[in-house]
């Protein structure tokens, strides 16, 4: 599939240097963070929360050249790929009989589930750039679960020498007063104890204490989107009929090394679930 016949081009040549050298600049203001971190990878991560939205941000640097990187995410269905693997996505499937492109995303539980009963999230994707020094791709969708709406997710990249890219990726979503009182449920119950990866406080007897709440919420899940792209990336190199299995196994091992905020599931109950998933979205209309 073509992708520049997939969405809008809406950034013009001079606005797509501007913002090249933009994310250039934040990759030399970020040398010492992405390198001396707890992430165990060259990744920083930010998330921030106002009156009414939620945002998270990773940038992280790979260890893929910018032209291999471009050509595996400028393609929406490749983009279903990456989304499956979230624990959460039950079902992909981008349709590009419209401009622009629309991926339909399922989302719902941690466990086996019929899409039936998963939420709908349609996103329009479009195309920001695609230079041989930019990429940028946003997904768009109106609403999405409890309450919620306006999400957005937002990747850019930029060649940095040596072989690698540094990557942007935004992820947030705006709520009004019923989607606070949902999200404050939710925290509240099936939320409960979850944590982000900000540190709020370091006590000086017990565990480190993270950043809990919405943002909480959108670090994980910033994080859980990052490490698909990553896993998906590192697959490219191994054989097709060998790349779901890498992916899955690549994507559950990366959330494994944050258990504290990650971990959901065992790994067989996860990759029996994602390759019955990744399956259906294959074969489902």
């Amino acid at each position: 599939m073509a992708f520049f016949s997939a969405g809008l081009t809406f950034a013009s040549v001079p606005d797509t240097q501007s913002s090249a050298a933009s994310l250039l600049a934040k990759y030399v203001s970020l040398g010492e963070r992405l390198h001396h971190n707890p992430f165990q990878r060259a990744l920083v991560l930010d998330s921030s929360e106002s009156a009414d939205d939620v945002a998270g941000d990773i940038y992280a640097l790979v260890n893929y050249p910018f032209d291999a990187v471009s050509k595996a995410l400028n393609d929406p269905e490749h983009w279903c790929d990456v989304m499956i693997l979230h624990v959460n996505t039950k079902y992909c499937r981008a349709t590009s009989n419209q401009a622009p492109t629309v991926l339909t995303v399922y989302i719902g539980k941690k466990t086996p589930q019929p899409v039936k009963d998963a939420y709908s999230i349609e996103f329009a994707y479009r195309l920001g750039a695609a230079t041989p020094q930019y990429l940028e791709i946003r997904l768009n969708a109106e609403t999405g679960p409890l309450s919620t709406r306006n999400y957005r997710i937002q990747l850019q990249a930029v060649p940095v020498g040596n072989g690698q890219t540094f990557l942007h990726l935004t992820y947030s979503y705006d709520f009004g007063l019923a989607g606070r009182l949902a999200m404050k449920t939710y925290l509240a119950t099936i939320g409960r104890g979850k944590v982000g990866f900000t540190l709020t406080g370091t006590p000086s007897k017990g565990p480190p204490e993270y950043i809990g709440g919405m943002r909480g919420v959108v670090e994980r899940n910033t994080m859980r989107y990052y490490l698909a792209i990553e896993a998906y990336l590192g697959a490219l190199a191994t054989s097709p009929p060998l790349q779901l299995q890498k992916r899955l196994q690549s994507w559950f091992t990366a959330t494994e090394q944050y258990p504290r905020q990650l971990h959901e599931v065992s790994r067989p109950a996860y990759i029996a679930m994602k390759r019955s998933e990744y399956l259906r979205q294959q074969t489902s209309p």
